[in-house]
Formats: C-alpha cells, structure tokens, sequence
C-alpha cells in the first residue's frame, strides 16, 4: 500500500487508519426486515401501478425535499457541469456514471448534478431487504443478485433500461466508506457494464471541504461536500485489444481522472484488485 499524498489545502476529514485493510469490507450491514426472494420472482423492473406510484413519489420528495436539504446540511457545491453540457450529443443514448461511494446521500447528488434525470443503480441485495427498502427501490436502485437465473433476470432488466435510453450510476467501489478520501480499488465489473451497453462514462468524485465556525458552534462537525464532474470516458475500439483490456483502460482512465479531481497526488491504493 502506498503512502496518501494529497496536494497543498487538500482536506481529509477522517483518521484514515480507522478503515478496514480490505477496500471493499462494508461497514454497515443492515439489518433484514423484508423477506424478498430475490433469487426468485422478483421483479427487478416493477411495472405495477403500485410501483410505478412509489417510483413518482420517491422522485417527487428527492427533488422537491431532499435536493435542497442536500445544499444546507452538507453544503453541497457541484462542479464541472460544464463537462455535461458540452458532450450533450455523446449522452444521446444514455450514460453511465461512477462515484466514489462516501455519505448516505452521495446517488442522489449525483442526480442532483444531472439536473433531475431518472437514473438506476445497482445495489447489494441487502439494501433492499432493509428498512430503507421502499427508498430505495423508489430511487432506482436494482438488488445484484447470486444465482445464474436470477442474474439474467437482472440484465434483462438492464438491457430494456439501456434500449430506452436511459442512464446508469455506478459505485465501482462497490460500498460505503463514509466520509473516506483515498480512492478505493474498482471492479471490473462496472466497465465491463458500459462497454456492453456502449456506453460513454462520466467519473465524478467526492471531496471535502471544513466545516465553518458557525457549523461548529452549532456542534456540526461532518465536512461539507463537493461534487466533481469529470470529462466523460469513451472505450477506444481497437480490435487488437481484447474487451478485458479496453474495460481495464477505461478502469485506469476513471480511477485516475478521480484521483487528480480528488487532490490527490499519489493515492494509497491500486486502482483494482479484481
């Protein structure tokens, strides 16, 4: 492991040696209080009234509650938007973005940043077995299931996502380190993803900020938050290489993209362990 070092004013808000020493060990595992057979008959798109109803009122309370609590309680700055707006024509048939994985409500600032767009995600079954269930099934989120059948199933689900055009976020950290700086190895498996889908990626990257003093007199210790866009990736097609080598391009192309958006100038872990 290498040694962390980050660029003059850079902040790091947490002891980065109270973190576990595998990258991908989640630190909560949430408590099971739905008992959905995911290996089974569920749906991983659902079409029903009842969850296209709860997908409209998730959507409604994020854009209308949650977006501004996002700008007051973490103090969420958003730059790079211009990265979105100048490669518009590349985003005609969807997109994929990836973020480092570090607060409860880090996708949705990604939805905040954008502007609104529907986007699906996929999730540790867990998660959605969770109390946090309808939250975030409503946002988008698709549970990653274990088994063959069921794994179809869930690309299924993708592909008709991916042929309607729609857009994808993925955490290639695969899970949360709150409030974590170092930029964690990624699978593989994310840009194996977006180059099936032929799909442009879109790095962004979390960083911090301290908190004022007025924060801290009010007993608000958490950094504040700034989103960071970067400029979109797109697999190089090269018949020499083959899809492994261009996933791993793309990998290396993001983790260090994030990196340099991050202030880090050397980062203390690879950029896969896959």
């Amino acid at each position: 492991m290498n040694e962390h070092i980050v660029k003059d004013g850079t902040y790091i808000p947490v002891n980065l040696n109270t973190y576990p020493s595998i990258p991908d060990t989640p630190l909560l595992n949430p408590e099971i209080v739905h008992n959905y057979d995911i290996e089974g008959d569920y749906p991983f798109l659902d079409k029903s009234l009842k969850g296209r109803l709860l997908n409209f009122g998730i959507y409604a309370g994020i854009f209308f509650l949650v977006f501004p609590v996002n700008l007051f309680k973490y103090g969420l700055k958003i730059k790079g938007k211009k990265n979105l707006r100048k490669n518009r024509k590349l985003f005609k048939n969807g997109a994929m973005t990836v973020a480092n994985h570090v607060y409860r409500w880090d996708y949705l600032a990604v939805l905040q940043a954008v502007k609104f767009r529907r986007m699906w995600f996929p999730t540790r079954a867990l998660q959605i077995q969770s109390k946090d269930s309808y939250l975030i099934r409503g946002a988008g989120g698709i549970p990653i299931p274990r088994t063959i059948a069921a794994t179809r199933r869930f690309y299924k689900a993708f592909d008709e996502l991916h042929a309607k055009k729609k857009w994808i976020h993925l955490f290639p950290e695969s899970c949360r380190w709150d409030y974590y700086q170092p930029i964690r190895p990624f699978k593989k498996g994310t840009f194996k993803m977006a180059l099936m889908y032929d799909l442009p990626v879109i790095p962004m990257v979390f960083s911090y900020r301290e908190p004022g003093k007025l924060r801290k007199l009010l007993g608000k210790t958490d950094p504040l938050i700034t989103l960071n866009i970067g400029e979109p990736i797109v697999a190089e097609k090269d018949s020499s290489k083959s899809r492994n080598q261009i996933c791993e391009e793309m990998l290396k192309k993001a983790h260090h993209q994030m990196q340099k958006m991050a202030g880090i100038e050397q980062n203390m872990w690879p950029e896969t362990l896959d």
